[in-house]
């Protein structure tokens, strides 16, 4: 049950940012999102799934693995819409 319990948490978790993220991208807008947001997940992502690995705690590692590449698709979308904002504006 204990196992149960971290992995529903675990799914809702990554759909819930999965979804944000998914929804700059089908917009096409990062407005109002700051990219250290994302940088700062990427970087405690690492550090917990380092760490779960470390104290073989598998339903942090896989959910803290997925944690960072969501992290680093956000990053990518917001660094995309930034790119495309400044070339849009003549700069």
């Amino acid at each position: 049950m204990t196992e149960a319990v971290g992995w529903v948490s675990s799914v809702i978790l990554v759909l819930t940012i999965g979804k944000q993220v998914y929804k700059q991208w089908r917009e096409g807008s990062s407005e109002g999102v700051s990219k250290w947001l994302f940088v700062g997940q990427i970087s405690a992502s690492l550090g917990f799934t380092v760490y779960s690995w470390l104290v073989s705690n598998w339903v942090f590692v896989v959910t803290n693995a997925v944690m960072l590449v969501n992290g680093l698709a956000g990053l990518l979308i917001v660094l995309h819409h930034r790119r495309r904002e400044r070339r849009a504006g003549g700069g």
